[in-house]
């Protein structure tokens, strides 16, 4: 056995302490991944929403402003006004802002000319429409969002009177929880975002944290591109990754499904298998085309989506109290992270995340429907 002089002796016990304390961090850091995993992804079957509120307004009219209709998570909140907007008893009009600044305020500037009882914003930053917003706020209109900035609830000083939303910070925390935990703190990962979204480089953010903290997980590069080209742009990007970093390149992260919509291919003819590295996951918002992908192993490994259906409801839900006068809700429903094992669960079979906790029902109950 070897022995050192007595101050060496001090030192090597010293390094040695902070070694095995090092490594009981990471095992904790590892341990608490894995323990998120497993709540996300366990059955979304109780309802944990408001269960009291104003009755319906009668015969109203509210647009739905969609920021991009070719994202599945714009789509499936449209489809979720309209389907609660006829159970209210209100008429609804959708309007597609194309995916542009330009084709937003367009959008916007329709939607007011219409003079309805309230406007839902899907999709994009109240900074953005600062002019149409404050225009809203003087004809007394009421303003609900989607994912309208990075938190959930009121902003007063856009005029927003609720942003409809799960919480970022959770989601993201999940989805690179996912990769920590699959990787067994080891991965190499890439992050996607669109930086022109303040809630799109809040959840890469998030995200970015949480790789950093692994003490074994590396950042391999922050990649910062227009979602709305994604079709374009992410299968020429995918191969100077592949380039780059080779077998690295192990985990993505995505603050949206869409990136992963045109990656597919690429990686097939670089000779990767789908349910190989690099393993894909994304922080919302569970498109259907996700879901398919995450069902037969193909190119993506989970998602955390946004109950899309559900939260249409909660938009309307927030209208009615606005035009009551009664506080929002206060509803920010809880992270649910769908993998290739409880893809057939919550609305799966539909492909999407439609959570059977019995929503329809406790809001026809609030609005006496």
């Amino acid at each position: 056995m070897t022995r050192f002089p007595s101050p060496l002796r001090a030192v090597v016990l010293a390094a040695a302490t902070l070694c095995l304390a090092g490594h009981a961090l990471a095992d904790d850091f590892l341990d608490a991944a894995k323990k998120r995993v497993a709540t996300a992804t366990a059955p979304a079957d109780k309802w944990d929403g408001p269960t009291t509120g104003p009755k319906a307004a009668a015969g109203k009219t509210i647009v739905y402003v969609a920021g991009d209709l070719k994202n599945g998570g714009h789509l499936g909140t449209s489809q979720g006004v309209e389907e609660a907007g006829k159970v209210i008893g209100w008429t609804v009009r959708v309007i597609d802002g194309q995916g542009s600044v330009s084709g937003r305020t367009a959008a916007l500037n329709q939607a007011l000319a219409l003079k309805p009882a309230g406007i839902v914003v899907g999709g994009f930053d109240t900074s953005e429409q600062k002019v149409a917003f404050e225009a809203a706020t003087k004809a007394g209109i009421p303003l609900v969002g989607w994912h309208s900035g990075e938190q959930p609830g009121p902003n007063p000083g856009a005029g927003l009177f609720a942003n409809v939303t799960t919480l970022p910070a959770d989601v993201s925390e999940t989805a690179a929880s996912w990769v920590v935990a699959d990787s067994n703190g080891k991965a190499g990962v890439v992050i996607f975002t669109d930086s022109q979204y303040a809630i799109a480089l809040f959840k890469a953010r998030a995200m970015e944290a949480v790789i950093k903290k692994c003490g074994g997980c590396t950042v391999l590069s922050f990649e910062d591109s227009p979602i709305s080209e994604s079709s374009t742009r992410m299968p020429q990007l995918t191969t100077s990754l592949l380039q780059r970093f080779g077998d690295k390149w192990t985990h993505s992260l995505a603050i949206n499904d869409l990136y992963f919509d045109f990656m597919g291919p690429t990686l097939q003819a670089a000779g990767k298998k789908g349910d190989g590295t690099p393993k894909a996951v994304s922080a919302g918002d569970g498109s259907e085309a996700a879901y398919q992908r995450i069902r037969t192993k193909r190119y993506q490994a989970g998602t955390v989506p946004e109950p899309l259906n559900m939260q249409g409801w909660q938009l309307v839900d927030e209208l009615n109290r606005a035009m009551a006068k009664a506080p929002w809700s206060g509803y920010s429903p809880k992270v649910h992270l769908v993998t290739p094992e409880n893809v057939g669960k919550d609305g799966g079979p539909k492909n999407i995340f439609d959570p059977d906790n019995g929503y329809r029902a406790q809001y026809k109950a609030i609005w006496g429907k």
